[in-house]
Parts: structure tokens; C-alpha cells; sequence
């Protein structure tokens, strides 16, 4: 049995791969004979508390709801630490700010004391965000003086041995007065807040802001997705009011084109060759109109992007993480309304091929919100 750095022990491998009891037999939920904690066996059937591992190993994504989830969002929660006999002890706060980003991205930025909280905070938020830059900042308050405090000499020593240091270096320097001695961290030897306290309070404080931060990030989520309902509605309405008017529309476009046919064909005739009969003029007219008919047929771009504002539909309806596959349908709605505009042969189609854009445009920038 070999013991890897992270605790994670493997077996050797003696005539063949190992395989998990739980896949020979009956799957148990998820259970397994060789627990991992919080990562999933080669096999994906082990998810429990840390002991050792028979495979490789690959990160779980957690769980999420049907809702909707921005990627911005601000929550800041307050603790106050007190002594054990009531006098005011520390104030620690936790802030979280979260903008958009293509994957979870946290930034820490905390005091020395309170960077043992870091690993618990870190498991709290990759267990309820997806996506984001995370930006975090704890900060630790402590009373700028405590009079019922006795006098700490080691400390006091020791300053005025680095006083003595400076001094020697910058003679003219001014010396240091009694106050600034006193409010010097550590001089009063005040009974402080003990490691564990403060860790109980940063990871408490830590933990409520996370769950205010979902709460944030869920209800703009929902506005978001509202807006978004909102313009796929419209968009609707305007392929609904082009679906009538397409035939009509390639009808005219092909007799304004038989009428310009007609009159070219029956009167420019080159010099040495005999005038066309009347069946070989038709029968020009006839391919001629056919081919430009087939080009500016917009019946199938008009399906497409019904089927693809019904995607995009179905996507927030079912929620969850809506960010990337909403990208990829903006991506495509663009596209087929780019090609209905470069197919427009009407003054209606054009003007509908650019209202079509402006709304995808405007899902666009909102999509780029969402986890």
C-alpha cells in the first residue's frame, strides 16, 4: 500500500485493475466499499468520508436546482466575538462580491489569524457556485484599547528595543509617546479571543454571507430570466406576422422579376441571331424565376428560429446552470437572423431581420449574467 502526500492511499497493482465491489455487485445509492470524500471513484460509484481510493479520482459537480442564477451579486455579514466576561472582544466580517467569469475563480483576502478559515470557505462556495469571480475579504476589528488590560513587558521590551534600532539609524527621529505606546497591538496584555472563537465566527460569518450571496444571485437571476422571457415573446410575435406575409411577399418579388424578364428578353436581341419563340422565352423566365425564388425563400430560416427560440425557452424553464448552452443559442439565433436578413427581399423582411438581431443582441448581454 503506497501513501501518496494528500492522504489518498493506492492500491498496487497485482494481476489486473482492482474493481470496485459496489459495480460487481448490486449498486447501493452511491455507496461503495472504498470511500472518497467529496470526489468520485473511476467507476462513479464512491462518494462518502475520506479513507482511501482504488482508482482514479475526478471532482463532483454539485448539485443544482430548477432555478436560475446570476453571477452577480454583494452580501457582507457581521460577527462580534465577547470576552468570557461580556466586555467586547473582536468584530469580524465577511464580504463577498461576485461578477462575471467563464469558471469559478475565488480570491481570498483575509489577516494572517484568519487564514486557517480558508479551506472551509473555499469547500462552502464551490458547493454552491458554478461560475464567477469571487472576490472575498474578511477583515478582523479589535478594540483600539483596553484599559482593565496589565501591562505586557515582553512587548513593551521589545518595542523599545526596535525603537532603539531606528533611532540609531535616523537620530532626529521623534520618540514615542505614552499613548502610542499603549495602543501598540500586544502592549496591553488584554484578555484576547481565543483561535477557536475566531475561527467559530469566520466560518459562521462566512457561511451566512455565502447564503445570503445564492439568495442575491437567485433573485436577480429570476429578473434576468423574466427579461429574457420577455423579448423571446416578441421575437415570437414578429416570425408569427411573417409567416402570412412570406408567400405573398415571393410572389410579387417573382412577377416584378418575369415582368423585367419579359421585357429584356422580348426586345434585346443581339445582331445576326434570330428573336427567341415564345416557349424558349418562358422557358428562361420560368428557371430564372425558380432559382431566385429558391434564394429568397425564408421559410426555412423562419423555422429554425422558431426552434431555437423554443430551445431557448425550454433551457430557462428548466433552469439550473442555463449560462453556456444560452451562449451557444444566442450564438445560433444570431445566425439564422443574420441569414434572413441577407435573404431579405422586402423592405418587411429586412426590417424584421433587424428588430430580430437587436433583441438577440440585448439576450446576449443579459445570457453573459447568468451561471
Amino acid at each position: 500500500m503506497r501513501q501518496y502526500p494528500n492522504g489518498i492511499a493506492k492500491r498496487r497493482k497485482l494481476g489486473g485493475a482492482r474493481r470496485c465491489r459496489a459495480r460487481i455487485q448490486e449498486p447501493r445509492a452511491g455507496k461503495c466499499d472504498n470511500p472518497v470524500s467529496s470526489i468520485a471513484c473511476e467507476t462513479g460509484c464512491c462518494i462518502a468520508t475520506l479513507k482511501k481510493c482504488h482508482g482514479a479520482v475526478v471532482t463532483v459537480t454539485p448539485m443544482k436546482d430548477n432555478n436560475i442564477y446570476s453571477m452577480t451579486g454583494y452580501a457582507s455579514v457581521t460577527r462580534d466575538i465577547a470576552h468570557a466576561d461580556g466586555a467586547a472582544g473582536a468584530s469580524v466580517s465577511v464580504e463577498l462580491r461576485t461578477v462575471n467569469s467563464r469558471f469559478l475563480d475565488l480570491a481570498f483576502r483575509m489577516p494572517e489569524e484568519a487564514r486557517a478559515c480558508e479551506p472551509s470557505l473555499r469547500e462552502s462556495l464551490t458547493a454552491k457556485l458554478s461560475r464567477g469571480k469571487v472576490d472575498i475579504r474578511i477583515n478582523v476589528q479589535r478594540p483600539e484599547s483596553g484599559t482593565n488590560g496589565a501591562l505586557n513587558l515582553d512587548a513593551v521590551k521589545q518595542l523599545a528595543d526596535l525603537e532603539q534600532q531606528v533611532l540609531v539609524h535616523f537620530p532626529d527621529a521623534e520618540r514615542m509617546r505614552t499613548g502610542e505606546i499603549l495602543r501598540w497591538p500586544g502592549v496591553l496584555g488584554e484578555e484576547s479571543v481565543t483561535a477557536e472563537a475566531l475561527r467559530d465566527a469566520v466560518i459562521d460569518a462566512g457561511r451566512a454571507a455565502i447564503g445570503d450571496l445564492v439568495d442575491v444571485r437567485r433573485r436577480e437571476g429570476a429578473q434576468l430570466k423574466a427579461s429574457l422571457i420577455e423579448r423571446i415573446e416578441k421575437m415570437e410575435t414578429i416570425l408569427t406576422g411573417l409567416q402570412p406575409l412570406v408567400p405573398d411577399l415571393i410572389a410579387r418579388h417573382q412577377q416584378k422579376i418575369v415582368d423585367r424578364l419579359q421585357e429584356a428578353l422580348g426586345v434585346v436581341v443581339p445582331e445576326g441571331s434570330a428573336a427567341p419563340s415564345k416557349e424558349e422565352v418562358a422557358e428562361r423566365i420560368r428557371q430564372e424565376v425558380t432559382m431566385y425564388g429558391v434564394r429568397i425563400d425564408v421559410a426555412e430560416e423562419l423555422t429554425r428560429l422558431d426552434a431555437h427560440l423554443k430551445e431557448t425557452r425550454h433551457i430557462l424553464d428548466k433552469g439550473g446552470l442555463v449560462g453556456k448552452r444560452l451562449d451557444f443559442m444566442m450564438q445560433e439565433l444570431n445566425r439564422e437572423a443574420n441569414t434572413l436578413g441577407s435573404k431579405a427581399a422586402s423592405k418587411e423582411l429586412a426590417d424584421a431581420s433587424m428588430e430580430l438581431k437587436l433583441y438577440i443582441e440585448q439576450m446576449r448581454e443579459q445570457v453573459q449574467n447568468l451561471e
